[in-house]
């Protein structure tokens, strides 16, 4: 029986997860399994994995065969690094405490990594927000120069017509007082 270990897909549409699975190579994709080890998550920033690290390494030990993104997966997490300095140290190449050493500084590398770039995507996010609330800002500002200047606009428009009706009006005012003496001695 030829044994994977391998991704079973569950998830909504267009947006699946999958569940990291040890399962024979002739059951279907979503079928029959072994053993899950762990889940991956492909829809965060970085994706999200919880392994079982001491089942992956002891399926692989006994023969499971990684597919290619299991095999990533295995690598990103550092499975597959604590599989060759086990057999560093089965070879008596090194020593196991010296075999722990490696790979936990090469995990704290790693868990380094990973904080750093979360945190830049932390900071990328805030500038983008600050960015798009100066420009909306902005436009704010601007939208409310137009309206104040059509305000001004549209008061000085009126003022100007009101005063050209009152000139109008006391226009006609003195035009009108002047006619009437005149026709009033004309009929006498």
């Amino acid at each position: 029986m030829a044994v994977k270990i391998r991704l079973s897909r569950h998830g909504k549409k267009n947006y699946a997860f999958y569940h990291i699975v040890v399962a024979d190579s002739r059951a279907p994709r979503d079928g029959r399994l072994i053993e899950q080890i762990g889940t991956y998550n492909p829809n965060t920033n970085p994706a999200t994995i919880v392994l079982n690290g001491e089942k992956a390494l002891a399926w692989l030990n006994n023969g499971a065969q990684p597919t290619e993104t299991t095999r990533r997966i295995l690598s990103y997490e550092g499975i597959l690094l604590k599989k060759h300095l086990q057999g560093g140290v089965a070879k008596g190449a090194l020593t196991q405490e010296a075999a722990d050493a490696k790979w936990n500084a090469w995990k704290a590398a790693k868990d380094a990594k990973v904080a750093s770039k979360k945190q830049g995507l932390s900071n990328a996010s805030d500038k983008a927000k600050k960015e798009a609330l100066n420009a909306e800002a902005k436009v704010n500002a601007e939208r409310a120069e137009a309206i104040a200047k059509k305000k001004a606009e549209a008061e000085a428009a009126a003022k100007a017509a009101a005063e050209e009706a009152a000139a109008e009006a006391t226009a006609q005012e003195a035009e009108a007082p002047a006619e009437e003496p005149a026709e009033t001695p004309a009929e006498a």
